[in-house]
């Protein structure tokens, strides 16, 4: 596995991203040494939602259909309610949450984002994390909720809120360097 300033790390979202949960992640992985793009559905930019209003833009670095995850070693899913709402009924970017996960790339998914992982079919007979009131969806998906700011199960990093933000960077790069995750069988997607 890379150092983190060797790493090259993927963000996907869209209009309506919680802003901390993107530009947080953005900031402190470049901050130390990563290469971090953003893909989204479109450009040339995409809003951020500040907890009550619209927020900050960011500019958009890939087209979904140029994605490959061969060219990077992970792959985050800001949430909010908007941003992942929006991509899951996006087959593009199902699609290349699906390319990472069969790839045995990282993928880390905050707050709403778990439910971009429901529709990817990632979720049966894992453990995860994510915001509360997705709880259910988690476990009628199959998944087993756990109540912890990180939940790491093979390739698949997960975390609750803003709140937890530097522990899921953290955990972000300890997994980045480190690569100490089970080894299984490729995902495959549940039908």
């Amino acid at each position: 596995m890379p150092t983190i300033r060797e790493a090259q790390i993927l963000i996907l979202a869209t209009n309506g991203f919680e802003q901390s949960e993107l530009m947080v992640p953005l900031r402190k992985l470049r901050e130390a040494g990563a290469s971090v793009r953003i893909a989204a559905p479109q450009g040339p930019a995409i809003r951020g939602w500040n907890e009550k209003e619209w927020g900050e833009s960011v500019s958009v670095d890939l087209s979904l259909d140029s994605v490959r995850s061969a060219d990077f070693h992970c792959l985050i899913l800001p949430g909010g309610v908007m941003n992942p709402d929006s991509l899951r009924t996006n087959d593009d970017a199902i699609d290349v949450i699906v390319d990472f996960l069969n790839a045995g790339k990282i993928v880390a998914a905050i707050c709403h984002a778990p439910w971009l992982l429901i529709e990817a079919g990632a979720v049966e007979g894992r453990e995860l994390t994510s915001y509360p009131s997705i709880r259910t969806d988690v476990e009628n998906a199959g998944g087993q909720w756990i109540d912890k700011p990180v939940v790491i199960d093979d390739s698949i990093i997960t975390s609750r809120s803003p709140k937890d933000l530097d522990a899921f960077i953290a955990t972000i790069i300890e997994q980045i360097e480190t690569g100490e995750r089970l080894e299984g069988e490729p995902f495959r997607q549940n039908a």
